[in-house]
C-alpha cells in the first residue's frame, strides 16, 4: 500500500534532489567531461540471458560481436549480481539503486491494465538525471507497474515506447501468457500513455528504431537512454535470417542464439548511431541481463516433454527463479571510452543496485537525500583504484533468502528454478572461491558461520520488507 503521508512524487524529488543542478556542472577529478559537457548515459538491459550466452563471457558455440566490442572497450565485471532472480524486482533495483523490497516491487508483476508497481515517490535514475537537465527515454519492456503512478512517464522518463507487462508476442504485441479464468489476451504496446498498434513489426526492431531516433533528436542535449530488451525471454520469436544463421546448433540452443543475435545486432546499430552523431566518447554505457537463463517449458512448444535448455548459465548452478548463482550472477559491462581503460576486468563484488549511485557520481550529483540507497559508486573499483564497497549483498525471492559476504554465500530454502521438484537443503553454505558452482554444502562443517549469516539474512529482510 502507498503511504498517503509521504509527499507526492514531484514534490519529493524537488526536496530530495535540491542543489543537484548546480552539482551536475562540477568537474569531478578524473571524471571531468569533455569541454565541460555532461556525459550521456545508456543502459542496455536484456531479459533471461545467462552469463553463458555471450562469447565475451565464455560462450563458444555462437558469437556476440557487438556486445563483445563493449567489453573490449571497457570493463567486464566477473562478480556482478542482479538484485533478484526474476524480471520485475531486478528492474526496480536497477532504476532505483535500492533493494526491490523497498520499492513496492518484490515479485513478478501481473499483466493487468492497472497493476500497481513502483511507489509514486521512488526516485529513478531517470528522475534524478532529468532534474539535472537530461532528456530521458525508455524503449522496450517496462514491467514495473501499469497503474498511472507507476508508468514510465510518472517515473522520470520524458519518452516511452514499449510494453508494460512481462512479455508479449514479438509480432502482434499481445500478452497471451496469463490466460485463465476471467483473464484474456491483452494488446500491450504504448507510446507514452497512448496505446498504439504496429502489428507485424518485430519488437526488437521497434526498440532499435526508437532508440536511434532518440539519440539523433537529442544529440545536442545530455540524455539518459534505457534500452530495455525483452529478448531472449519467451516466446522464442526471431526473424528467419537469425534461425538460418545458427543451423549448426541443437534446436533449443538455436532459438536462444537467434534471439540473442537480434539484441547483439540492435546494440551494433545503436552504437553506430552514437558514432555517426560523434557521441561515443561522451557516453557512458552499461550492459546487464536482468536474471539468469530459464528452463521454463513455455519457452518452446514441442513434443519432447523436456524443460527448455537453450540458455546457458555456465559455469553456475541454477536458473531463473532460484537464488543459486545461475539465477542471479550476471554478465555486466561498463564502457566509457577514454575514461575507463579498454579490455579491463573487475572481479570486485557489485550489482545492479550500484548503477544509480555510479551514474550520479559520474554526473557530479549527490544521492537523493530522503531515500535509502543500497547501492554504491562502483567506478573506483571498476578502475582498479579501490576494493568493493560492499561488505555483503542480500537477496529474497518468495521464501528464499541469500547473502554473500566475501567468498561465502548462504542460501536459506534455496531453489534452483521455478520448476524445482527435488528437495534441497534448507541451509546451504558455499565457499565461492573454491566452489563457484555451489556443489558442496559446508553448513554442517561451519555451523557458527551458517548461523551468523542466516541471522543476518533474516534481520536484513525484516528491515527492507517494510518498504523504507
Amino acid at each position: 500500500m502507498k503511504n498517503k503521508e509521504k509527499p507526492n512524487r514531484r514534490e519529493f524529488i524537488r526536496l530530495s534532489t535540491a542543489g543537484l543542478v548546480a552539482a551536475g556542472s562540477m568537474l569531478a577529478g578524473s571524471r571531468a567531461f569533455a569541454a565541460g559537457k555532461k556525459p550521456n548515459f545508456i543502459i542496455f538491459y536484456t531479459d533471461d540471458q545467462g552469463i553463458g550466452d555471450l562469447s565475451c563471457f565464455g560462450a563458444t558455440d555462437f558469437e556476440t560481436p557487438n556486445i563483445d566490442a563493449l567489453a573490449s572497450g571497457g570493463v567486464r565485471f566477473t562478480n556482478w549480481y542482479s538484485a533478484s532472480p526474476v524480471c520485475s524486482p531486478s528492474r526496480a533495483a536497477l532504476l532505483t539503486g535500492r533493494y526491490p523490497q523497498r520499492t513496492g516491487v518484490s515479485r513478478i508483476l501481473r499483466a493487468s491494465r492497472n497493476s500497481p508497481g513502483l511507489y509514486e515517490n521512488e526516485i529513478t535514475i531517470a528522475a534524478a538525471l532529468k532534474n539535472l537537465g537530461y532528456r530521458t527515454g525508455v524503449f522496450g519492456k517496462w514491467h514495473l507497474g501499469s497503474s498511472s503512478e507507476s508508468r514510465p512517464n510518472s517515473q522520470g522518463f520524458d519518452e516511452y515506447y514499449g510494453f508494460l507487462a512481462g512479455c508479449i508476442d514479438y509480432y502482434s504485441h499481445i500478452m497471451y501468457w496469463e490466460m485463465g479464468a476471467g483473464v484474456y489476451p491483452v494488446h500491450d504496446l504504448w507510446k507514452n500513455n497512448e496505446e498504439v498498434w504496429e502489428n507485424g513489426t518485430y519488437f526488437t526492431d521497434i526498440i532499435t528504431r526508437e532508440s536511434r531516433r532518440f539519440i539523433r533528436e537529442n544529440a545536442s542535449t545530455p540524455f539518459f537512454l534505457y534500452v530495455s530488451y525483452n529478448s531472449p525471454h519467451y516466446p522464442m520469436h526471431a526473424p528467419r535470417k537469425y534461425f538460418e544463421r545458427f543451423k549448426h546448433l541443437e534446436w533449443h540452443r538455436r532459438h536462444q542464439a537467434a534471439m540473442v543475435a537480434t539484441v547483439d545486432d540492435s546494440i551494433g546499430e545503436i552504437m553506430a548511431t552514437l558514432k555517426e552523431q560523434g557521441l561515443l566518447e561522451d557516453t557512458v554505457i552499461f550492459f546487464q541481463s536482468d536474471n539468469g537463463a530459464t528452463i521454463e517449458k513455455r519457452c518452446l512448444h514441442d513434443d519432447s516433454g523436456q524443460f527448455y535448455h537453450g540458455g546457458s548459465n555456465d559455469p553456475y548452478r541454477g536458473w531463473k527463479g532460484g537464488l543459486y548463482d545461475g539465477g542471479i550472477h550476471m554478465p555486466a559491462i561498463l564502457s566509457w571510452p577514454g575514461k575507463i581503460p579498454a579490455g579491463a576486468t573487475c572481479d570486485q563484488l557489485g550489482g545492479a543496485i550500484d548503477v544509480l549511485p555510479t551514474f550520479l557520481g559520474i554526473a557530479g550529483a549527490q544521492l537523493p537525500g530522503n531515500k535509502i540507497v543500497d547501492g554504491c559508486d562502483i567506478l573506483p573499483a571498476a578502475l582498479g583504484k579501490a576494493k568493493t564497497p560492499h561488505e555483503r549483498m542480500f537477496w529474497q525471492y518468495g521464501d528464499q533468502l541469500a547473502v554473500r559476504e566475501g567468498n561465502w554465500k548462504l542460501i536459506l530454502n534455496g531453489k534452483e528454478s521455478f520448476q524445482q521438484d527435488e528437495s534441497l537443503p534448507e541451509v546451504f553454505l558455499a565457499d565461492l572461491a573454491a566452489d563457484p558452482d555451489e556443489k558442496h554444502n559446508l553448513a554442517g562443517e561451519k555451523p557458527e558461520l551458517a548461523e551468523r549469516l542466516g541471522r543476518l539474512c533474516r534481520e536484513w529482510y525484516e528491515e527492507v520488507k517494510t518498504g523504507r
